[in-house]
Parts: C-alpha cells; structure tokens; sequence
C-alpha cells in the first residue's frame, strides 16, 4: 500500500494495553464498559483493540459505524449512543441491541420497528442530572419508564445519565446518587428491576479510582480515556495508560522566511473569525498539507520539539519552525500527537489516509 499524506497511524496494541487497564478497574469495582469507537471512526483496528482489551459492549453515536461493524460479527452487544432519530428506528434496531432514549415516542416507533423485524431491543432512559444535554428532568422518569415498559419487544433495562460533555458538570457523588434516587423510584412505581445504571463516560473515572463512586452505578460508556490515555476532566495522562495510541503525519510543502504580523489591512479569516498575531520578527514558517478539512488543527501537538503551530486554513497547517531541533525542509514528514477533536475530524475526513502500525 502506498502510504501517502496526510495520514492517521492507529497503534491497535497500544490501545488494546489501554484498554486492559481502564477495564479491569472498571470490572474491580463492578461496572461494566461500553468502549467508545465514534473518536476513530469506527475504524476496525481500533475495535478489535477495544473488544480483545475485554469490552464489555461496543457503543459507537453513527448508525453507520454501527451497521458495519454488525456486518463484521463483533462478538459484543453492539449500543447507540447519540438518542435515537424517529426517522432512523428501523436502521437502529438492526444495527443496535441497547439505545439511550429520552422521549416515549421514539421509543414507541422503536417497538413498532423491533416487531416487525421480530427482536428484542432494550432502552436505557436517560435522565439530565445537571449537565443540560439529553435526558428527561427527574421528574418525568417514572412516566417514560412506565411508558416504555408497556411496548412490546421492548425492554426497559435501566437509567443512565450524561455529564461532562455540554455544561462541563463533573461528575460527583451527590449527582451519581440524584440517578440512583431517580431508578429507585422509578422502581417503585413501576416494578422493573433497571438494574443498569449508566453513570456516564470517561469522566466518571476519577471518582470510581478515588472509590467514591457508588456501588449502584454499574456502567459507564468510555472513549477518550481509552483510546488517548487521558483523564476527560483535565487531559492528563491517565495511570496505567500510554498517550501514543495515533498520530497525524503531515508533509512539508513550503519553507520561508516570513514576517510574524499580516501586513495590510484585516478583516475577518475565510471561517469569520479575526485572529491574533504575534509579533516574534522575522521568523522560518512551514506550511503542511495538513487543514481544517482533516483535523482540528488548534488540538495538535508536533512531536519535534522546538515547532509551534500558529494555525492554519481549509488546506494548509502553518508552522513556526525556527526553534526546530532539526532542520526542516520541503517533502519532510513531520507527525503531531492528536488530540480528542483533532482525533474526530482526522478519523473521519476521507482525505486523510488510515494506517495501522503493529507493536
């Protein structure tokens, strides 16, 4: 295979170690793992890492990810995470074994759709704790719970809740506890066991090491902190992990001397944005084929010490390169350790090509 750029290299076996370690701490304190695929794209090498790391269940938000890899045979209940659309029910209950739900009438049009193509489909429903994203207020638990336990085909296996990703709320002992509360009266109104309580993602790994996490939440769907080693809440390394699991490769198309400051009057870049400069004199620039079209370039880090990245447009990444440690020069590769969104946008744009690297 010919090995272009820009690329992403995937190190499965990385990922595999990180997810060994992130799951036995999970399972040592009872709570099962959805492992997240949506940040690669689904990419097969990263789910084959998840599954033999010893995932639990595969969840991924894109249909799409989900019907390839049902085709593939993945040996794990296979989970949406983004709330089912109404339009899309029939494509969910083939792709999906367990959804997160929300509103009674998807789930509705989610029975009608699992009758007809004679299967079982369970439903979690998400409850809002504080962090403002998907989920019913507390208060509306019991009436989508008892609605949904009426359906047929369908079975209503717990609660889960959502934190971390829109308002930034941390999950805390006091809000894992208010989802507790909420499953036990929904329990008592109901009679349903729900004995899944999804507590979250990535960010409830701090106060399940900190053996805090109450013993009732037994299920958390995890992404970043697997597949880049990092703690959600600040992007540290998390321990027993390694941050070396993708990079983005790109090459070197231009090397000048250039002014630090735009000279000419300004208005707004091509995305409406007006950027700041600063004025470092006359510096040695690089410019990557690398743009905002294949990753967030704002969330890259270079590998070569001494490169500072000032920004970049649809097409070009640009570089400040004066301080390289090593002399940079046109058709140079250079690679850049990303991060979660610069990860998203590389796995999914089809202009970067994919590469899996053993050991």
């Amino acid at each position: 295979m010919y090995i272009r750029t820009p690329r992403l290299e995937i190190y499965p076996d990385r990922i595999t170690q990180n997810a060994r370690s992130v799951i036995n701490l999970c399972h040592f304190h009872g709570v099962q793992v959805a492992a997240v695929t949506k940040v690669a794209c689904a990419h097969p090498a990263v789910v084959s890492a998840l599954v033999a790391g010893g995932a639990d269940m595969v969840a991924d938000s894109r249909i799409k990810n989900l019907l390839s890899m049902a085709d593939a045979g993945i040996d794990r209940p296979l989970m949406l995470l983004r709330i089912p659309a109404p339009s899309r029910v029939t494509d969910v209950v083939r792709c999906a074994n367990v959804t997160l739900n929300s509103n009674l009438r998807t789930i509705e049009l989610l029975s009608e759709a699992a009758v007809m193509h004679d299967c079982q489909h369970q439903v979690i429903v998400m409850v809002d704790v504080g962090d403002l994203r998907e989920g019913v207020w507390p208060d509306r638990a019991i009436e989508i719970v008892r609605g949904a336990s009426k359906l047929r085909n369908i079975e209503v296996v717990g609660l889960g809740c959502n934190l971390a990703c829109y308002g930034g709320v941390i999950p805390t002992v006091a809000n894992m506890k208010a989802l507790i509360d909420v499953r036990d009266r929904c329990r008592e109104a109901t009679g349903l066991d729900l004995n899944v309580l999804s507590g979250g993602n990535s960010a409830n790994l701090p106060l399940l090491a900190s053996g805090e996490m109450p013993r009732e939440i037994n299920h958390f769907r995890i992404g970043e902190a697997i597949v880049l080693g990092r703690n959600v809440i600040d992007r540290s390394p998390w321990p027993g992990t390694r941050q070396d699991t993708f990079r983005i490769v790109a090459e070197v198309v231009e090397v000048e001397r250039k002014p630090s400051m735009p000279i000419g009057d300004r208005g707004q870049d091509a995305f409406g944005d007006t950027p700041e400069f600063e004025d470092r004199g006359v510096h040695l620039r690089a410019i990557c084929n690398l743009g905002r079209q294949d990753c967030v370039v704002d969330g890259i880090e270079p590998l070569m010490p001494g490169i500072t990245v000032l920004g970049g447009s649809s097409d070009h990444l640009i570089l400040d390169v004066e301080d390289a440690e090593e002399n940079v020069k046109v058709g140079d590769e250079l690679a850049f350790w990303p991060g979660y969104g610069a990860l998203l946008a590389a796995s999914t744009s089809p202009y970067v090509q994919k590469v899996v690297i053993r050991g």
